[in-house]
């Protein structure tokens, strides 16, 4: 995330409390709601050491009101907001554009981005991988990637795949659970 200085702001949304970091590059860290914004500020402060609060810039203020937005159940595309990554795997760049791709409403699994990619279906571990490592979630939808079959898979946000269902339900995604392996004769 390179040596520029980092700034943050733990903003309220109908979420809860979100925070975001960013340098003179863009934005570097999103943190998914959290039920306090001192809960909120301690989870983006462990993946941000010494960022320091700051007045948002305009494209800063911009990805915030999109944000609230968000979890107004309002449709809401963050793929203006621009990101500095630091320094990642050029597969992973791959992936995080490519899940930024994935519109509101919309899912897509590990394995269908890893074929995007032109990847084997082995590269679907690299993909739950980069997901899993995302710095902007949110912003870099990874709640819209999901697990073979359509399965809701893993989430590493608080609340883990319950936040996840609950960000796809808000957008108006279905996520079912897999029917029965074996159905029952009904005696």
């Amino acid at each position: 995330m390179g040596q520029a200085a980092h700034h943050y702001l733990i903003f309220g949304t109908r979420g809860g409390f979100c925070g975001i970091a960013w340098n003179n590059v863009g934005i570097t860290r999103f943190q998914l709601p959290a039920k306090s914004a001192e809960g909120a500020q301690r989870m983006l402060l462990r993946r941000t050491p010494g960022a320091e609060p700051g007045a948002p810039t305009p494209e800063v203020a911009e990805a915030v009101a999109a944000a609230k937005h968000y979890f107004e159940g309002k449709e809401t595309d963050f793929s203006r907001c621009k990101l500095d990554l630091g320094e990642q795997d050029p597969f992973f760049e791959r992936i995080y554009a490519a899940a930024r791709q994935v519109g509101w409403g919309r899912t897509t699994t590990y394995g269908a981005l890893a074929k995007e990619l032109g990847a084997g279906p082995e590269a679907a571990r690299d993909v739950g991988q980069a997901m899993a490592n995302n710095p902007v979630a949110l912003i870099i939808p990874c709640h819209r990637v999901l697990a073979a079959g359509g399965k809701v898979g893993g989430f590493s946000a608080p609340g883990g795949t319950a936040t996840k269902i609950r960000m796809l339900t808000l957008e108006g995604a279905h996520v079912a659970p897999p029917p029965p392996a074996q159905q029952s004769f009904g005696f």
